[in-house]
């Protein structure tokens, strides 16, 4: 039944994720968010842009360049799919700067802040300013010349640069000055008609002439590359991985450029001496009607002044059975499941504390992922190895975007004393793993964490987790032997609860399909019920649609990029596709299964992604107490019956806010106690 799939059952991955961040900007139109959330929302998507662009766009220039021709699962080469992306990104880049300014000038007139050019400063502004420039800016400054003996110099990736065009006597050149990025990119003004600001960009513009005495500036214009920031690394050619990983670090300074952004006011000669000497295709150059980056807007979140257009603070609740002097007693009695952010993250880091520090702990052992710059973990973790206990960490090096982070806490662990290990040659280590080895009167004890999200306490206030507080002795045991695969050549044993990928999830994850096609042919009950961050697997999906078209009814929550089209006669008919976006990233992972009546429930670090089933060291754990069952099947419940934030997917590929007769609900406010 799995081969009868053509190129038009299913969604090019790229467009799919392209119509995710739509989902976002959509957020910044939505006038139940307060305005400067709505601000947030758009930075939101500038940030993810870029990292699409250094990734996806990269690869697929790539493929392009290379000759590559294979078609993707809907059907389109590289080159199709470029030019795709091209023409949706041109699309979405307008729709942002609308946002924008509609923002922008909703704030102004409400008096809330004003973003200022230069020109439009008063007379105190424009000395402030020039002070500024003067004390600050200028001593940072370094205009870079372009001629002969001068050649084009290396543009940093993301950085923000001003194009001078000089003339000196009857010699014109080209110069170029980085915006510094040491300082804060958005300065306060001193101001008697609300709170006001300047970008520092504005600033340097309107003061070039100080770097370039004795010219005459012709023409200026922003501009901004994207470079190409993935990484090859051959494990089987590297003597060690750390030191391979730092040396490709290096080279991703100096990726191929994949975007150039300019300034709507750029002049054609400008724009034109660019492309020429960063050898960037024409297809590749976005026009921006507004300042260039957007993720600026970070900084104004943690301004003061905007307590009333920001959310309301939130306490993330925590439990007194769960504090360190009781959560040993607590584990043992019971499961627990916690759920984040509305249940704070503390929990997970005071266990690893006071395990650091309790004398009967023997041993720790941990994964970790991405974890925040001021990790309170490592710190307990190099308390405990310092205390002589036996710490075992398996440090991802190869996690996107955070290698330099975690090179520099596998050093830090390392000289502790911990044994640091950074997996299996091939794989990347994404399960969320932490495992407490206890010494006790009746005997040894081992406590265990699983998690769908990292060991961060930064992001676990923003996005949503769950977290399986356990001393179940079959999870237990299983991890032991998942670290002792990690940390030597012990092969696969036979698991007795936990699920594992690359060798057995995707085989599992097919097998409980199967019994519900088999429980429906059957005249019985077979219902799927999973929430993911993205759809993108081709054998999956299509193990979707056989299930739907005898008749399993398939409900899916897919935060991001969804391949799987919704509403094919006689394929998938019984698949719905929804997606929420709001205050709180999206970021469990949930898998259940109804078997006729005796439902299984799983809990997972992976998403339905080939790269999360068939290249990566991943985690499927079941929910297996009432309690904890009750609580995540809540959370998904409270998603179903959202009807503010709630989009569905449609057969022409749209979502749609779901919208109904019933009370407003907010699943997100819901589960952090706000009154409905």
């Amino acid at each position: 039944m799995g081969n009868n799939y053509e190129y038009n059952h299913f969604y090019n991955r790229e467009l799919s994720w392209l119509e995710f961040n739509q989902r976002v900007l959509e957020e910044v139109s939505d006038s139940i968010n307060p305005l400067l959330e709505r601000l947030k929302f758009l930075a939101i998507t500038s940030s993810n842009l870029d990292e699409f662009f250094m990734v996806r766009v990269a690869g697929l220039i790539a493929q392009y360049e290379e000759g590559l021709i294979k078609k993707d699962i809907s059907g389109l080469t590289p080159e199709d799919q470029l030019k795709a992306i091209n023409k949706r990104v041109k699309k979405f880049v307008q729709d942002q700067y609308t946002s924008y300014k509609e923002v922008l000038n909703t704030l102004n007139k409400k008096n809330h802040l004003k973003i200022k050019k230069y020109s439009q400063l008063d007379k105190k502004q424009k000395i402030y300013v020039d002070e500024f420039y003067s004390e600050t800016l200028f001593p940072i400054l370094t205009p870079m010349g372009i001629d002969v003996s001068r050649p084009f110099p290396h543009i940093l990736t993301g950085s923000l640069n001003i194009v001078v065009h000089l003339q000196h006597e009857s010699e014109k050149h080209m110069s170029i000055v980085q915006v510094p990025r040491v300082i804060n990119r958005i300065i306060e003004l001193p101001s008697n008609s609300g709170i006001e600001f300047i970008l520092i960009e504005e600033i340097i513009k309107s003061n070039l002439q100080d770097l370039f005495p004795g010219c005459n500036i012709l023409d200026t214009g922003f501009f901004r590359i994207t470079r190409n920031a993935d990484m090859i690394i051959d494990e089987d050619e590297a003597d060690d991985l750390l030191i391979e990983i730092e040396k490709e670090l290096q080279k991703r300074k100096w990726g191929e450029p994949v975007r150039i952004e300019y300034d709507k006011d750029i002049p054609k000669k400008c724009l034109e001496f660019l492309t020429r000497n960063l050898k960037i295709q024409f297809s590749n150059l976005y026009e921006i009607d507004g300042p260039l980056d957007l993720t600026f807007i970070f900084e104004l979140m943690d301004h003061d002044g905007f307590k009333d257009i920001k959310y309301e603070k939130y306490t993330p609740k925590r439990y007194a059975q769960l504090e360190k002097n009781t959560i040993y007693t607590t584990l043992k009695k019971e499961d627990v499941i916690l759920s984040h952010p509305y249940d704070s993250f503390d929990h997970i880091s005071d266990l690893i504390e006071a395990a650091a520090t309790d004398k009967n702990v023997l041993a720790i052992k941990q994964t970790l992922y991405r974890v925040s710059g001021d990790s309170p973990i490592i710190s307990s973790l190099i308390k405990a190895a310092r205390s002589n206990k036996q710490v075992t960490v398996m440090v991802e090096l190869k996690a996107r975007f955070d290698e330099e982070r975690n090179i520099m806490w596998a050093k830090e662990l390392e000289k502790s004393g911990c044994h640091v290990i950074y997996g299996i040659k091939g794989l990347k280590t994404h399960a969320k793993c932490l495992l407490i080895v206890r010494r006790e009167p009746s005997g040894i004890k081992r406590y265990l964490h699983l998690g769908t999200g990292n060991y961060n306490n930064s992001t676990a206030k923003l996005y949503t987790d769950l977290s399986l507080l356990t001393t179940n002795e079959e999870l237990c045991a299983d991890v032991s032997n998942l670290f002792n695969i990690l940390t030597g050549f012990s092969q696969n044993r036979k698991w007795k609860r936990l699920i594992t990928a690359p060798k057995d999830m995707r085989n599992e994850f097919y097998r409980l399909i199967d019994r519900e096609i088999q429980h429906t042919a059957n005249g019985k009950k077979g219902k799927i019920i999973v929430k993911i961050n993205s759809l993108v697997d081709e054998k999956i999906i299509k193990k979707l649609y056989d299930a739907s078209r005898v008749g399993v009814e398939i409900v899916l929550i897919v935060r991001g990029a969804c391949c799987l089209k919704t509403g094919i006669k006689g394929i998938s008919e019984n698949i719905k596709v929804f997606s929420l976006i709001g205050r709180f990233l999206e970021h469990t992972r949930v898998y259940h299964f109804e078997n006729n009546g005796d439902p299984e429930l799983f809990l997972s670090s992976a998403d339905w992604m080939s790269r999360n089933l068939d290249r990566r060291i991943e985690t499927l754990f079941p929910v297996i107490k009432s309690g904890p069952y009750k609580k995540v099947m809540e959370t998904i419940d409270s998603i179903l019956k959202d009807n503010i934030k709630l989009r569905q997917l449609d057969e022409k590929g749209t979502y749609f806010k779901v919208k109904n007769d019933k009370k407003n609900f907010s699943s997100q406010e819901y589960l952090y106690g706000k009154k409905q």
